[in-house]
């Protein structure tokens, strides 16, 4: 497409999403790599809620979780996800749909290590999306994991990743009198080609 140059420039979407992202790192105050996360529950009922992306992979988003949590549950059942990543900073917004897969082999296993032990102990002691008595109880439950599991606990088999793949990516930047930029990249499938389109406003 001629039109598509400057920061909408190159023929890989998920090398633009990191390159957005890495200049948003430099002017994003809180949290740039923050998610605006979907799912649906049984009914059909929209869920949103924001996460953290650990990783723009060469074929997929990565974020970790509970799996025993909402998001986690919903995740399972459907198989299907999106989210939106937006920085008022760059006046930038990147939006996703795509097909999950759990991710919960050895990347999680060293993703979860890099985490503080305070991080990694919490993981333990939190029942995601439960009801919860008190802060209290949830800090009693961090001292009984923190002696069971010590200083180095392992990955929770309940805790890892999820793989969002793709299926539509869009990027969006804010232009003058809400004349935005839009280009919305889309694929049948993970192994085919991607089809190009530039968006109205």
């Amino acid at each position: 497409m001629s039109d598509r140059t400057g920061i909408f420039k190159g023929d890989d979407p998920f090398q633009i999403a990191r390159d957005w992202l890495a200049e948003a790192e430099t002017s994003e105050p809180n949290d740039p790599n923050a998610i605006a996360l979907a799912t649906v529950d049984a009914d059909g009922l929209p869920n949103m809620r924001m996460v953290l992306l650990k990783e723009i992979a060469n074929d997929g988003f990565v974020f970790y979780t509970n799996y025993d949590s909402a998001k986690g549950q919903e995740l399972a059942a459907t198989g299907k996800a999106g989210f939106v990543m937006h920085w008022k900073s760059l006046r930038r917004q990147v939006r996703v749909r795509g097909t999950v897969l759990r991710q919960d082999g050895p990347e999680a296993d060293a993703y979860y290590a890099s985490r503080s032990l305070k991080s990694r102990l919490g993981a333990w002691a939190s029942q995601q999306s439960r009801p919860l008595s008190s802060r209290g109880a949830l800090m009693a439950e961090v001292a009984k994991v923190s002696a069971r599991h010590g200083l180095n606990p392992p990955r929770p088999p309940f805790w890892g990743g999820f793989k969002i793949t793709p299926v539509e990516i869009e990027f969006w930047a804010d232009g003058d009198y809400r004349l935005h930029d839009r280009f919305r990249w889309r694929r049948s499938g993970p192994q085919a080609a991607w089809e190009i389109a530039r968006l109205n406003p």
